[in-house]
């Protein structure tokens, strides 16, 4: 059974049974993991995602459910990258007045409210649905979905003449090519740091590992 939040108007669905929507905190969620028989629970949300992770981690333990973590490589700085390292959004919007004013903003749509009074700036916002917070006061919405490649990364950095771009370490291939576009550019990327995991969590960073994991834990159960 797949879980997806409901954040975005028309996600692609992965095989099998879904379940869109949230489920009421802990509380809810330790319910639905008790009503449903789960044995097991695969967290692969957003590593950004940190509430729900928490949540994930608190009800299967709290019901004795082996629980992983699957979270793909965060994005490693490499000779030629100008970052600055963030630890949240509110750090990174504050970090905009030592750049230019062109900034490319790939957040997705929840915190873009967080820029709302950066009114020196003007944002280019990409992002597969329109944000419903508060917005900037200069902005261009640039409604898409990725993988974005490499060479069309460039274009929108040249066209819309970008001082800064500003990102999740989400890590992953498919929006990685805006790292290397503003390596090649030469612009400076103010990078907000991950979120941790829970305390104690058990974590993988692929999915065969999550796989394999999910075997072991099948096997402990069945003995």
């Amino acid at each position: 059974m797949s879980s997806l939040a409901g954040r975005v108007a028309h996600p692609r669905l992965p095989v099998g049974p879904v379940r869109i929507g949230g489920f009421g905190g802990v509380e809810g969620l330790r319910t639905w993991l008790r009503e449903n028989a789960i044995d097991a629970v695969v967290d692969a949300t957003h590593p950004f995602a940190a509430q729900v992770s928490a949540h994930a981690a608190t009800a299967a333990a709290d019901l004795g459910i082996p629980a992983v973590h699957l979270r793909r490589p965060e994005w490693v700085q490499r000779p030629g990258d100008l970052w600055t390292r963030v630890p949240d959004l509110a750090a990174a919007a504050e970090a905009l007045a030592a750049h230019g004013e062109q900034v490319l903003l790939t957040i997705g749509r929840q915190g873009v409210g967080m820029f709302a009074g950066c009114d020196r700036h003007r944002f280019v916002i990409r992002a597969i649905d329109a944000p419903t917070a508060p917005l900037p006061s200069r902005y261009e919405l640039l409604l898409a979905r990725g993988p974005f490649t490499f060479d069309d990364e460039l274009v929108l950095m040249s066209r819309h003449r970008i001082d800064v771009l500003v990102t999740k370490n989400s890590g992953g291939e498919q929006t990685e090519a805006k790292i290397f576009a503003a390596r090649t550019a030469g612009l400076p990327v103010v990078m907000i740091d991950r979120p941790p995991l829970p305390v104690d969590a058990v974590a993988v960073d692929e999915v065969g590992a999550a796989l394999e994991w999910l075997h072991d834990a099948a096997a402990h159960r069945v003995r």
